[in-house]
């Protein structure tokens, strides 16, 4: 051992811990951990700024293994660098309950910064990292103190580069000039299919070229003192992200399987690990074996760590005793708690029977609140006028100015959402975003794994029915609400009139453990004089009774939500003035309604009333569950049709008369 030099000896640690974690599994990818080994080693000892004893240190470097599928790369630096994943956990890799996934998961590895492996997400997440960083940088940082300081660094594949997902976030970075963003591109030439030749041949670094990052190419990924030198002069670069092609061999020191496809997605085998061993002159056969030296070296980050979270405290209190106001409100961003009072903001809207768009009233909240939390920031994708998401009398956050709490995220629907859930997983902002429901769509993938790993981001979407009208049913969503509703952790919000809406975004803020979606109309509603109504802060228990009826016993519940509401409370009149005892149900948000306890839900649906009519202006999945058996659905179970509003909703059935009917239909047959 004593002939193998000491970095060389630790790099073979990383890439042996890899290899024998994939075998003892039995499944896993090995390749790109072998291949990407020296420059993940590089980095995490010489450059990345982190103290494994406190993996939330706020000024740390944040780091991505955007390649999530090669996840025991990362495993292996966190153990050797002293997190809290013991060697047992890599022991466990992809077992039932262990801390080491298939692919990382935020929040259950100490040291994972982000939930990876659909590949192109971690890319978009480490661009909404660096704009967290510059914006709290901005607009903390003095020229006499710097308190926010950090790099956002991640290794990419080709699969990445190849995502349309990339595309979008580099773009966005390119633009912003996110001098603070470096990705590693492990360049190996290999997919599951076989060379990139036969798929990706144009110029990649070119192309990173013409989004306005600065490029370096190693020509050799295995040499770490280019890497050294490529890391340095990225982070002389300030006014770009950086992207260095590492030319790797994807199953680095492997005599037979090195450089194909063979090794990407498959364990080595016994034979052939013994094969690598000899040929690296590892000391040892036995699995997982840690050399004593390469351990003392890798532990080293943690008394560094401590080094510098503990210099950064003090540079801390400094700043504290300097700007002791700022300081303050630093501590409250990165806290993640909002402002004491700040619900006092939020508007009451008076009755008004023509009223507003949810949109419309959805940006009035938004901006009235909004001087109140100001880390609350955001914007939308080239549709702030039509999302109402703009924040009026605040500047953009620009490639000349971080300061701003605007967002021009372009026509990015998938790069604006991943780019959200990386400025929520950095901390200390709350971010949100606006398009169409029909485009959510796009921001599916970014949806899911907001919602896996419990990022609280926010999701506006406007534009939510067939109420869209002439546009046709291009951008009338149907099964929109339905897919949106399927997704575990979600929390969906569709509300009827502006003070439903404020409630929906005081819902949304306080939401803390996942991701919201605030659903809004094109078309204006009514706002309700509630004298006689429900109050709009039942919005937070996902239903509640807006209307009742005097007798003793109900004939029929209407349940409805956001614009069909007002069609349900006008049917409610004319079932009374037919002496049916009708109550009508307003049902925001499925989700909160159902972390009610069974008494408050009883009371709002009580069993004994199996007369029920659903009505939402989408599809008609999911909603048995609320009607029961005996229940009638008026929902939209086809695309829709371009026409104006009013003849589309008549013509779908989205009318009064035809709740009235459908009503007298469901008693009658309950009776029966």
């Amino acid at each position: 051992m004593s002939n193998i030099p000491l970095d060389q000896l630790c790099v073979n640690t990383i890439r042996f811990l890899a290899v024998d974690g994939v075998q003892q599994a039995n499944s896993g990818h090995p390749g790109m951990p072998m291949g990407m080994a020296d420059a993940a080693y590089v980095l995490w000892t010489k450059f990345l700024h982190h103290n494994p004893s406190n993996p939330d240190w706020i000024d740390r470097d944040r780091f991505i293994l955007s390649a999530g599928h090669g996840s025991m790369l990362l495993y292996s630096l966190l153990h050797l660098t002293g997190y809290d994943l013991p060697l047992g956990e890599l022991k466990k890799f992809r077992q039932w309950a262990s801390l080491t996934p298939g692919h990382p998961e935020y929040g259950l590895t100490p040291g994972v910064e982000a939930t990876t492996g659909p590949l192109g997400q971690g890319f978009a997440n480490g661009v909404g990292m660096a704009i967290a960083e510059a914006f709290l940088a901005a607009n903390f940082n003095k020229p006499d103190h710097t308190i926010i300081d950090h790099y956002t660094y991640a290794i990419v594949s080709d699969g990445e580069l190849m995502e349309g997902l990339s595309h979008e976030a580099a773009s966005m970075a390119g633009h912003m000039k996110l001098g603070k963003l470096i990705y590693l591109y492990d360049d190996n030439y290999i997919s599951i299919e076989g060379s990139t030749e036969i798929t990706f041949t144009e110029d990649r670094m070119k192309r990173f070229e013409a989004y306005n990052w600065h490029v370096q190419q190693v020509d050799d990924g295995h040499d770490r003192a280019a890497i050294e030198a490529a890391i340095k002069a990225a982070q002389a670069v300030t006014d770009q992200p950086s992207i260095i092609a590492c030319r790797t061999t994807i199953g680095y020191g492997s005599p037979n399987k090195a450089n194909t496809p063979g090794v990407h997605g498959s364990p080595l085998g016994p034979d052939e690990i013994k094969l690598t061993k000899e040929n690296l002159n590892w000391p040892s056969q036995e699995p997982f074996h840690i050399p004593e030296d390469a351990l003392a070296e890798f532990r080293l980050a943690l008394k560094q760590g401590e080094t510098l979270e503990t210099e950064w405290n003090s540079g801390l209190e400094a700043y504290s005793n300097t700007y002791p106001a700022e300081a303050n409100s630093l501590r409250q961003f990165l806290s993640g708690e909002l402002p004491t009072g700040w619900e006092e903001a939020l508007p009451v809207f008076p009755a008004d029977t023509k009223g507003m768009a949810t949109r419309a009233s959805s940006g009035k909240t938004l901006n009235a609140i909004a001087p109140a939390i100001p880390n609350l920031i955001g914007g939308s994708a080239d549709l702030a006028p039509s999302n109402n998401t703009f924040l009026n009398g605040m500047s953009a956050f620009a490639n000349d100015s971080f300061t701003g709490r605007n967002f021009h995220f372009g026509v990015r629907e998938h790069g604006m959402s991943s780019v959200l859930n990386g400025m929520a997983l950095h901390g200390g902002v709350i971010p949100y975003g606006g398009t169409f429901l029909v485009f959510s769509d796009y921001s599916r993938p970014a949806l899911r794994l907001a919602a896996m790993s419990h990022i609280p981001a926010i999701f506006v979407f406007t534009h939510d029915s067939i109420g869209v009208g002439e546009d046709g049913p291009t951008h009338q969503p149907v099964e929109h609400l339905a897919a949106l509703r399927a997704i575990p952790n979600l929390t969906v919000i569709r509300p009827a009139d502006a003070n439903e809406t404020a409630q929906a975004w005081k819902v949304a803020l306080e939401t803390r453990n996942g991701p919201t979606v605030l659903i809004f109309t094109r078309q204006a509603l009514p706002t309700y004089d509630r004298t006689n109504m429900g109050s709009a802060d039942g919005v937070a228990k996902g239903a509640y009774i807006l209307l009742d009826s005097d007798k003793v016993y109900l004939d029929v519940i209407l349940i409805a939500t956001g614009s069909e509401l007002p069609l349900a409370a006008e049917a409610h009149a004319k079932l009374t003035e037919q002496g049916i005892a009708a109550r009508v149900v307003s049902m925001p948000s499925w989700e909160l309604f159902e972390k009610q306890a069974d008494s408050y839900r009883d009371k709002v649906l009580p069993p004994s009333v199996k007369a029920r009519v659903g009505i939402e202006a989408g599809c008609s999945m999911g909603w048995q569950r609320w009607l029961g058996d005996q229940g009638s659905m008026i929902a939209l179970d086809r695309f829709g049709a371009s026409a104006p509003q009013k003849i589309v909703y008549e013509r779908f059935g989205f009318t009064t008369d035809n709740i009235v009917l459908r009503a007298l239909s469901v008693i009658d047959k309950s009776k029966r």
